[in-house]
């Protein structure tokens, strides 16, 4: 088993107090270095939470309520996030619609790679075993997860659809940029509301624990929040003779939600590994070679499984029967998606669009055309092989 001080290889499991106060993954107690009985009894109480890995429910489940948001009836809230769910009913559907869109938008990112954001139906967990890992891919979700919840909160203010927010009030009046001067005008998206309750909310699980994985978490929730803000943008529309924009009236407003997932994912692919710091309050990396993380980085504890077999301890669905690209070099590739398996090809025939015609005035005309195309598909491993991982 790796030093306390170490945390690559802890899972999400939370530690609060056993024994002894304050404990941290991170912290080597010296009560184990010590012999007296008490210590041993403290030090077998931390060793049992470090190896029992567990799965908590989420308010990412609140997703597959839709309308029927019940607070009482979310498993896994805290009690202030069951306070503010009780409170603001209206936000908990708009964080519902939310948790649609954020959750689509990972499975759009790694639909090409092995682990592809796969979700569990009637599971609390949403995700399953495969976040008991502090890895890159625990990392990106609770990522984009937070982020999901500031541009569903943030839209929603902005549509008028929530009873304690409106559009940015502190757009008013008169401001310039490289343009020129311009009028705040229009509904500039709140997002400073946006960011304000989705920490309260999402932060809430986190604080009430006291180690190594809570601060991976929050750290991770914080970069999904701003990443939104980043991709703010200034829209004007110009006033004067002809359009000349001799005066323009302007707003701020959120990009595309694509525009945030894509910018998550190049952070999950230079997510940096770190470890705790000795005082347990902050990271340091693991690999000194590497630079050191900024708040605007992913970091992660542990490495990701190959996620090639299906293994229930870890979570992972395994390969067997994805789709892959035979010509591909990439990761949706046959050779790496299918881990060297191999795969299978089966021919199908696709109705597609085809013989296009402009019609006047003003429609598209296409004729249906048959095709024939080879659909490949990774095969499974062999039964000795998958029962080993099962």
């Amino acid at each position: 088993m790796l030093g306390f001080n170490r945390i690559g290889s802890l899972r999400a499991e939370r530690i609060r107090t056993c024994g002894s106060p304050g404990v941290r993954h991170s912290s080597r107690s010296s009560a184990c270095q010590n012999p007296g009985a008490s210590s041993r009894i403290y030090c077998a109480c931390l060793l049992l939470l470090l190896v029992t890995p567990r799965v908590d429910s989420s308010w990412w489940y609140i997703g597959a309520l839709g309308a029927r948001v019940i607070c009482d009836n979310i498993p896994g809230l805290v009690n202030k996030q069951r306070q503010l769910c009780q409170r603001h009913p209206d936000i908990m559907q708009a964080i519902g619609e939310g948790t649609k869109e954020w959750i689509r938008e990972c499975q759009h990112q790694f639909r090409h790679h092995r682990w592809n954001c796969s979700t569990l139906d009637r599971d609390h967990t949403v995700f399953g075993r495969v976040l008991l890992r502090s890895s890159r891919e625990a990392a990106f979700v609770y990522a984009i997860s937070s982020a999901g919840v500031v541009y569903a909160l943030t839209r929603a203010c902005s549509q008028g659809e929530l009873k304690t927010c409106n559009c940015d009030p502190q757009k008013r009046g008169r401001s310039s940029d490289e343009r020129g001067e311009f009028d705040w005008g229009g509904c500039s998206d709140n997002i400073n509301y946006g960011i304000k309750f989705a920490k309260a909310f999402i932060d809430a699980t986190e604080r009430t624990v006291r180690d190594a994985r809570a601060l991976m978490n929050i750290h991770n929730n914080r970069c999904g929040r701003t990443a939104v803000k980043r991709s703010m943008k200034l829209e004007c529309k110009c006033h004067g003779v002809s359009g000349s924009c001799t005066l323009r009236t302007c707003w701020m407003a959120m990009s595309d939600f694509r525009k945030t997932g894509d910018y998550l994912r190049r952070k999950y692919n230079g997510a940096i590994e770190v470890t705790m710091t000795q005082d347990g309050t902050g990271f340091a990396v693991a690999n000194r070679a590497f630079r050191k993380a900024t708040k605007n980085d992913l970091v992660y504890f542990e490495n990701s499984p190959d996620y090639c077999l299906q293994d229930k301890a870890a979570g992972s669905l395994g390969t067997a029967g994805r789709v892959c690209n035979k010509t591909s070099r990439g990761t949706d590739g046959c050779e790496v998606m299918c881990c060297g398996r191999g795969y299978d090809t089966t021919r199908v025939k696709q109705i597609t669009k085809c013989e296009c015609k402009f019609k006047w005035c003003c429609a598209v005309e296409c004729k249906d055309c048959e095709e024939a195309v080879d659909i490949h598909t990774c095969k499974a491993p062999k039964r000795a092989e998958w029962l080993d991982q099962t």
